[in-house]
C-alpha cells in the first residue's frame, strides 16, 4: 500500500533512504529526581531537594540496522567509546518494539517507551535496574482531539519521555502527520509531521494531546532536557532541504522558560542535513554536552559537543568517538558505576 511504502524509511524492518567562553555553572536536569517514591507526586519541593545519583558511565539503548525496532544495549565509561553488549544479541525479546527512549522517573525507577505495533499505540515499560523490564501499559492518545491539528491517520511516531522534577510530571512527545501517504510523493507524508504531547503525574492518567510548538514547521524526533532555568527541545527539522530551506532534515534546538513553552524560533542547524534521532548526554565532569545523531539509513553516527545546550556546537573528529557498527535510533543516558557493572554482569560483552 501507499502507506507501507512511505513508512519504509524509518519504521519498517529494512528502511530505505529518502531520495561562551568558559562554560556556565548550571545544574542539569535529566528527567529524574532520585528515589523519592510517591512524595514526588504530592510534594514537588521535596523532589527538587533530593540529591541526584553520582554518575560514572552511560547506557545506550538502541536498535540495530539488521533488526530494526528491537532492543540492544551498549555502554560507555566516557560518553565517547561504546561497547555493544550481549554478544550483539537483543536484551529483550519480541515483546518489545519501537525507538527506545528512557528516563529516570519520580520513584527512582526507569521508564522506557516503545510502540506496540506500527506506531499505533505507545507502550510504557518499567525497570528497577535497567536489566529486567516489564510492560506497564499500552495507551493511545486520541490525536483527533488535538486543537489546531487534523491527523491524516492514527500515528504515534517515535515517542519520547522526559520527567520534569520541577513540576513532578512526565512529558511524552511523538510525531503525527496531517498529510496522507502518497506513494508517488513520499515527502508529502513527512512534511505533514507535527510534534504532539501529553503530560502525566503517574503514567496512568494523561492529559489530552496538544501541539508542542507554536511554529508551523514539520518536526520529528523531539527530545526535551532542562539546563539551569531553561528547557531545551532538540528536534529534527523534517522539511526537505532546499535553497529556501537549508535547515531541512537537520538537527536544531529551541528553548523556553517553561516545560510546555512557548518555545522560541529554532536555531540554525547544528548538524549536516540528513541527520535524525538526536540523543543528548552531559559530560561526567560537568563541562558540557555530547549530542549524537544518526546519518540515516544506518550509515553512521555523528557526535557534536558544546559547553551548554544553547551552544556553541562543533562536530567531533570521527576518530574521537566510536559507536557500534549498525547501531540505530536510541537513547543515551548517564548511569552510576554500580548500574554499569550490573548491566555488564547481566549481559556481558
Amino acid at each position: 500500500s501507499a502507506a507501507s511504502d512511505v513508512y519504509k524509511r524509518q519504521d519498517m524492518e529494512t528502511p530505505t533512504m529518502e531520495t561562551r567562553s568558559k562554560p556556565p555553572s548550571r545544574r542539569v536536569f535529566l528527567g529524574h529526581v532520585g528515589r523519592v517514591g510517591l512524595a514526588a507526586l504530592v510534594a514537588p519541593s521535596l523532589a527538587a531537594a533530593e540529591p541526584e545519583p553520582k554518575f560514572g558511565a552511560y547506557l545506550f539503548a538502541h536498535m540495530m540496522k539488521q533488526d530494526y525496532g528491537r532492543l540492544y544495549y551498549s555502554v560507555s565509561r566516557d560518553g565517547l567509546h561504546w561497547t555493544l553488549l550481549n554478544e550483539g544479541k537483543r536484551v529483550l525479546g519480541d515483546e518489545y518494539r519501537g525507538h527506545p527512549d528512557i528516563c529516570r522517573g519520580h520513584d527512582g525507577r526507569y521508564y522506557m517507551l516503545g510502540n506496540r505495533s506500527k506506531n499505533q499505540e505507545i507502550s510504557i515499560w518499567a525497570s528497577d535496574d535497567l536489566v529486567a523490564w516489564s510492560k506497564v501499559r499500552d495507551f493511545s492518545p486520541d490525536i483527533s482531539k488535538t486543537p489546531d491539528f487534523t491527523p491524516a491517520l492514527r500515528y504515534h511516531g517515535a515517542p519520547k519521555i522526559f520527567f520534569d522534577s520541577a513540576s513532578a510530571r512526565y512529558l511524552i512527545t511523538w510525531h503525527s502527520t496531517c498529510e496522507k501517504p502518497v506513494k508517488e510523493d513520499p515527502e508529502r507524508f513527512w512534511s505533514g509531521m507535527r510534534t504532539l504531547y501529553v503530560t502525566s503525574k503517574d503514567l496512568s492518567h494523561f492529559s489530552e494531546p496538544r501541539r508542542f510548538f507554536p511554529f508551523d514547521v514539520a518536526t520529528i524526533d523531539v527530545i526535551v532536557r532542562r539546563e539551569g532555568d531553561r528547557y531545551y527541545a532538540v528536534l529534527k527539522d523534517e522539511r526537505f532541504p532546499s535553497f529556501d530551506c537549508p535547515t531541512g532534515k537537520a538537527i536544531r534546538i529551541c528553548s523556553s522558560a517553561a516545560l510546555l513553552g512557548p518555545y522560541g524560533k529554532p536555531s540554525p542547524r547544528i548538524t549536516p542535513n540528513f541527520r535524525e534521532a538526536p540523543t543528548l548526554i552531559p559530560k561526567l565532569d560537568g563541562s558540557g554536552w555530547y549530542l549524537y545523531y544518526e546519518q540515516y539509513p544506518g550509515v553512521s553516527y555523528g557526535c557534536s559537543t558544546a559547553p551548554s545546550v544553547e551552544g556553541p556546537w562543533h562536530d567531533l573528529y570521527w576518530q574521537q568517538y566510536e559507536v557500534p557498527a549498525d547501531a540505530r535510533h536510541g537513547s543515551m543516558i548517564p548511569i552510576t558505576e554500580g548500574e554499569h557493572d550490573a548491566i555488564v554482569a547481566a549481559f556481558g560483552v
